[in-house]
């Protein structure tokens, strides 16, 4: 070899020696500020970074308030990740647009609302009716309740959120879990509906279907194109809790809910008011012709509509009532106390969830439950195509703030 050679090599070499020696005092230098923690050297990182170590804690002050206030709760939630379920996510005024490549969605891009909190400040209201349409429901009797400030969904969580939400965590449904959810017969294709031999006793008109979940909310070949904008259903009342608990909220009480739904105004039948169609107008999204197989869709919409639509109250609150049914945290019952309550949630366990709001499939003559004191129920793990949600979360009240 030349002397040439010789000397271009050796530099090489002192070079590659220079490179060795600084990666090694850098990673003993980053290793030393992350004492304790296990260095990983090729993402340059500690293992318990400040972010990782923020959300060491499972519970936020928040968690710890919904879980001493409220009744203990069991859900499927091995797929919410720590972060994003302790990531509370403010409102914003913007719209987020997904796209196929995000979500291995059929070809298309549609933009959804983002969904923004209400806050209320509470008070002392009337929660329920003394004319009760429906008694067995439990509607009656009119009572006096205090609330403490509060926050809640402007609109009912969309296929586009929850779709964020299975993206990011992995969640499956419970309707995914089992196979099946119920459907209504009016909205199903002929393909789907001759291979059904089974229906609901005494609602013939719901059908058990397999392959019916958020995805595919008629069953095989139905999908999300042109309803990433319309509320998610086929998701239970413990879906509905985990997606909330991700965004760093909780399910709304049932007190919370009517407080909302009338604006805190008492003897509110509706949102808006005591007359439905105000001026002619349609104020909600409900079934229009004769049940349950006609629906001549006067209010716009054979189905659900999208979650911006129907403005309902002063406080913008869209489709409280109609579209579609919304779980709350509470148990079901139907023995209510006069006696004055503070932020009453029902009993502390119960095999069945109280629904609020009616849906699409409400009318006058079948299903008249499109009113603020109107109330309903399913068990825990059940869904259907009428059945959605909305989130809440506490606020401070203005001595504490």
């Amino acid at each position: 070899m030349s002397a040439k050679k010789k000397l271009h090599v050796f530099f090489l070499f002192v070079v590659t020696l220079k490179i060795i020696l600084c990666l090694e005092q850098s990673q003993d230098t980053e290793s030393k500020e992350c004492e304790g923690c296990e260095f990983d050297s090729l993402k340059k990182e500690c293992s318990c970074s400040k972010e990782s170590s923020e959300f060491s804690t499972l519970e936020t002050e928040e968690d710890k308030l919904i879980n001493e206030d409220l009744p203990k709760i069991y859900t499927n939630e091995e797929n919410v990740s720590k972060k994003k379920k302790l990531e509370i996510l403010n409102s914003t005024t913007k719209e987020f647009l997904f796209t196929k490549d995000q979500f291995n969605l059929p070809d298309f891009d549609e933009v959804y609302p983002a969904n923004q909190l209400v806050e209320f400040q509470g008070g002392d209201f009337i929660i329920g009716t003394d004319k009760p349409v429906f008694p067995d429901d439990g509607e009656s009797p009119a009572r006096e309740v205090s609330i403490q400030p509060f926050a809640i969904d402007m609109y009912e969580v969309s296929n586009g959120e929850f779709r964020e939400f299975v993206k990011e965590t992995g969640y499956k449904t419970e309707a995914e879990t089992y196979g099946n959810s119920f459907v209504m017969e009016y909205f199903l294709s002929e393909e789907v509906n001759k291979g059904i031999t089974e229906a609901v006793q005494g609602a013939p008109w719901w059908l058990p279907v397999k392959g019916a979940n958020w995805k595919n909310p008629e069953g095989p070949g139905s999908n999300l194109i042109n309803r990433l904008s319309h509320p998610v259903v086929h998701v239970s009342w413990n879906d509905a809790l985990a997606y909330c608990r991700w965004k760093g909220k909780r399910l709304p009480t049932e007190a919370e809910w009517e407080f909302a739904c009338s604006s805190g105004e008492d003897d509110m039948l509706f949102p808006w008011g005591n007359e439905f169609r105000p001026h002619g107008t349609f104020k909600a999204n409900i079934w229009t012709g004769k049940f349950p197989n006609e629906n001549t869709a006067e209010d716009g919409y054979n189905g659900t509509a999208p979650v911006n639509m129907f403005v309902q109250n002063n406080k913008k609150l869209c489709n409280m009532v109609g579209n579609v049914w919304e779980w709350v945290a509470d148990w079901w019952h139907t023995d209510h106390s006069k006696e004055h309550q503070k932020d009453p949630y029902g009993p502390p366990s119960g095999d069945k969830k109280v629904k609020k709001g009616g849906s699409f499939m409400c009318s006058k003559n079948y299903c008249y439950r499109y009113r603020c004191a109107s109330r309903s129920y399913n068990t825990p793990d059940s869904g259907s195509s009428n059945l959605g949600f909305r989130c809440a979360k506490f606020l401070k009240k203005k001595d504490e703030l």
